[in-house]
């Protein structure tokens, strides 16, 4: 029984020693993954035109 409380001890000491981000630094990363995700989904868009394209243009001849 005293295995899982020194866990969540350990647990609270490590979460109690991490940095957290400021309010301000949270939202900048939060609109870099979102700039981040929107130009990858139009470069991976692109790409799936072009294939599908070319491949259109290959099996219709």
């Amino acid at each position: 029984m005293s295995r899982p409380l020194e866990f969540l001890r350990s647990v609270k000491l490590e979460l109690a020693q991490v940095k957290w981000p400021s309010h301000k630094e949270a939202m900048k990363m939060t609109v870099l993954v979102i700039v981040t995700t929107i130009i990858v989904a139009i470069y991976s868009g692109g790409l799936d035109y072009i294939f599908t394209a070319a491949l259109q243009t290959v099996l219709n001849r």
